[in-house]
Formats: C-alpha cells, structure tokens, sequence
C-alpha cells in the first residue's frame, strides 16, 4: 500500500488495500485446507498400510480435529513478533518446498513410465464431462495457475526485512527470479506428469493420488508439504497482524492493556528474547481461530485456491505494478503504453472468468459436502 501511495491516488491505495489483506488472510485459509488434505493423505494411507491394502475398511476420515491441530501450532507460531525473528522457519519451509516437489515429481513420472510410457490423459479431457464441466474445470487449472504466482502481496514485505548491503531492491529482484524460475519448472512439470500418470483422475493435490507409490515416501512428502505450510502461513499472517496491531495502537493509545508488555526468553529467537504483550497474544489467537472456523465451513481445495488467485491475481500481480511502472516511468501514450494497458486487460478477462469458474464449483461441491467433517 505504501509503494501504490507513492505513485497513484488515494482510492487505488485503498483498493489495494482491500485486495492485499483480504488475500493475505484468504491464503491463510487456503494453507489451513492444503496442509489439513495432506494430514487427512497421510491417515488415510498409513490406515489402508495396516488393513493389506483394503480402503473399505478406512472409510472417510475426518478433518475437523486435523485443522484444529493445524490452527493450534499456528497459535503458538504467531505470538513471535515478525518474519524476521523466525528466519529459521522460513528456511525450514523452503527446504520441504523442495523436498516435496521432487519426491510428487519422481513418483509421477515412475507411474507413468509403469504405463509403458503412454499418458493416461487425453488433450480433450475427460471423455464423459460434458462440455460446461470442462469449461468450469478449465478456468478453475488457471485460477490456481493464477494462485501460484500472487506473490506481489508479501514481496515488498519480505523486501523490507531485508539487510542493505546489497541493496535490498536488487536482493530482491534476484530471489524473485529465482523463485519464479523454480515455481514454473516445478509446476509445469509436476502438472505435466500427473496429467500423464493419472489422466481426468489426478487430484488437485497430486500426493493425495491413489497408488502414486510406496505410502511411506507418499508420506515423507505430504509431511513436508505440511511443514512447508505451517511456515508459509506465517509469511501471510505476519503482515495482517502487524496491520492490525497498528490500527488498535493508533484507535486507542493510552489503554493500559494494549499498552502493557514482558520480555521472554526463546532458546530459537535469534535475538535470545521476545516482547511479549498480552492484547497482541489475544488479537492474534483470535485472527488464526476464525481462519480455522472458515476453513472448516469450506473445505475445497482446488475451488479456494483459484477463488484467491481470480480476487487476487489481477490487481496485485498485474494491475499496481503496471500503473506504478507507468507513473513512474511517465508513460503517457505510445505502443509501450497500449501494450502495457492491453496486457492488464487480458489478465482482468481471465480473472473475471476464473472468479465465475471457482464460484460455480464451490457452490456445486456445497450441494454434496459437509462443513466441518469433509475435505475434498
């Protein structure tokens, strides 16, 4: 908000404003869902191991107690103050990023090649769906297409726990290249290869793919996506707290309890000690409940994930950052400037359709689900 503040007018701060945060939590709520299917992936496979095989005898597992173990460790995560006082979470989550990725690659690519190397799928589609159905699912594989790539809201953020020296901006620009670069290798791969071993069957989580091979590596890799997640949860939540914190500190700045703080000591903290206070221990706790309430009431994967990339991929990702590069850059008409604006034209098209493709899915997968008990 304070880059758009700088280049553009007070509404669009606004706007982005409501773009950013509304994101920021509803990823929140996304991660709470993914890391709960690979909990419920990771149930499901280990009681299937013990019962030789027999799935019947499993039946649906529940995911409520699931989530709201996920929400506990997010409680306890978020009482430290910021990003930058658990680096070593991050780096944590980075690794099981990679770890993840490969072992869902490797075992895609095994189970197609147990195939004889001929792809389950077909460039058509699935041959029963019906041409609306196709429709609806392709515009849902954008929207978490879309998903995969709303970085823009968290990267000034990081951006600014960064050390000068290089200059944080050129840091920066650098991890986002790398990151970007790594994101569509894998995605593109991963996507391609679950595509060929599964066909219309593959999953949105392609670790949660029925026989996709030894359950206790299928295992090893959803734990890693789960702890990739807990960490990742706490990239989108930091800057709501802080958000927030700062508005109650502003709206009431003599209140004794918001005002009040103790000092502890954390062994993990790289700076040994945190300011622990109270109304911060409260509001945080608070924040990180209703998320888990909500993802609990709508618990669908791919339908969440390209809700959040429709709402959030256009504005953040396309919309600001070519505005700002226009004002900045002072382009006031030409072929840069019409191509510039056609670019973000095509994108909001494809945000409108992939909003109208995900809320048609959730409203179908509501006709069938159970808030509460069921993970789809």
């Amino acid at each position: 908000m304070d880059a758009v503040r700088s280049y553009l007018s007070p509404r669009e701060v606004f706007m982005c404003g409501i773009a950013q945060y509304v994101n920021l939590w509803g990823t929140m709520v996304g991660y709470t869902i993914t890391a709960t299917i690979s909990m419920v992936a990771i149930r499901r496979s280990d009681c299937i191991h013990r019962n030789s095989g027999d799935g019947a005898r499993c039946g649906n597992t529940s995911a409520t107690v699931l989530m709201l173990a996920f929400g506990i460790v997010q409680v306890v995560l978020s009482q430290f103050p910021g990003l930058e006082h658990i680096t070593w979470l991050s780096i944590v989550a980075a690794i099981m990023s990679f770890a993840y990725s490969f072992i869902g690659l490797a075992l895609s690519v095994a189970e197609w090649v147990s195939h004889g190397g001929h792809p389950s799928g077909r460039i058509q589609g699935a041959i029963a769906a019906s041409a609306s159905k196709k429709l609806w699912n392709v515009l849902l594989a954008l929207g978490n297409i879309a998903f995969a790539y709303t970085f823009a809201e968290v990267l000034i953020e990081i951006q600014d726990t960064l050390k000068s020296s290089p200059p944080e901006n050129k840091t920066m620009k650098k991890a986002a290249m790398y990151g970007i670069g790594s994101t569509t290798i894998f995605y593109i791969s991963v996507g391609c290869a679950g595509y060929a071993a599964f066909g219309s069957d593959a999953p949105g989580n392609i670790l949660t793919a029925s026989g996709l091979g030894p359950f206790w590596l299928v295992d090893i890799a959803n734990m890693c996506l789960i702890l990739h997640l807990i960490g990742a949860y706490q990239v989108y939540a930091q800057p709501i707290f802080a958000s927030v914190e700062r508005w109650i500190a502003s709206r009431w700045p003599v209140a004794k309890f918001i005002n009040s703080a103790y000092t502890v000591s954390v062994p993990l903290m790289e700076r040994g000690s945190v300011t622990v206070a109270p109304y911060k221990i409260v509001l945080r706790t608070v924040i990180v409940v209703v998320t888990t309430v909500v993802a609990m009431m709508i618990p669908f994967f791919n339908a969440v994930l390209g809700l959040l990339g429709a709402f959030s991929f256009w504005p953040l990702t396309v919309y600001f950052p070519i505005s700002m590069h226009i004002a900045q850059e002072k382009i006031t008409g030409g072929r840069r400037w019409y191509l510039l604006q056609c670019l973000s034209m095509v994108c909001l098209t494809i945000s409108v359709a992939v909003g109208v493709g995900s809320v048609t899915d959730i409203v179908n997968s509501l006709k069938v689900a159970t808030p509460f008990n069921t993970v789809s």
